[in-house]
């Protein structure tokens, strides 16, 4: 079984952009919804009272919905995804832990951890001639491969920048309000900071008659 081709690699066989779409963010889909229905979910499947509150059940199911969208992925493809791969190890390691200690401080240290990790993923990958964020939006959108480089240079450094900022926040402020902060505050500095890169996508988007090249 061989890893996935780069974004611009010949040979690299597509998925189409929902079906990619939907099984990167359908896990992640299915943890919000298993969090804020938790209760609801316990009392219709009792097995899942055993894993403890919503957030518990929300974990467990956010592991299972990750590994079967990495077994669709593979199946399409024949191939390993290597960033949807990253993910799956990750959730399948730090969510096993969640589950495990269940202790209110590893959940708040989980989003430092793993943006650390995906930050310190893309750089070491660049550091190896690897894009790798290449391999996640390359169906959105087309770029050189200087471009994927530069952009993958920008998200790994403001993946530690969000690790920075849980650490500050968690510490420093209650746990509603650091909830409040990982739903209404990290999201729209995402946006932000992705908004700020589109001079550069711009810059290095290639042109139609050459995206497949």
């Amino acid at each position: 079984m061989e890893f996935e081709k780069g974004p611009n690699e010949a040979g690299r066989k597509p998925i189409n952009p929902l079906l990619k779409l939907a099984l990167e963010l359908g896990p992640l889909g299915v943890f919000f919804f298993a969090n804020a229905r938790g209760e609801w979910l316990a009392e219709r499947f009792p097995a899942l009272e055993q894993l403890g509150g919503p957030l518990f059940v929300a974990t467990a199911l956010f592991i299972v919905a990750t590994l079967i969208a990495l077994t669709v992925s593979l199946i399409l493809t024949r191939r390993l995804p290597i960033m949807p791969l990253i993910t799956g190890v990750v959730v399948l390691i730090f969510g096993g832990l969640t589950l495990w200690l269940q202790d209110e401080t590893f959940i708040k240290m989980k989003p430092t951890i793993v943006n650390v990790l995906f930050g310190a993923t893309l750089l070491i990958g660049l550091a190896f001639g690897k894009s790798l964020l290449g391999y996640v939006f390359d169906s959105v959108f087309r770029l050189s491969d200087e471009g994927w480089e530069k952009l993958t240079l920008r998200w790994g450094l403001f993946f530690f920048v969000l690790a920075a900022l849980n650490e500050i926040v968690w510490r420093s402020v209650s746990t509603d309000m650091w909830v409040n902060f990982k739903v209404f505050g990290i999201m729209p500095i995402t946006f932000v900071f992705t908004l700020f890169q589109l001079p550069l996508i711009n810059r290095y988007t290639l042109p139609e008659k050459d995206a497949g090249s």
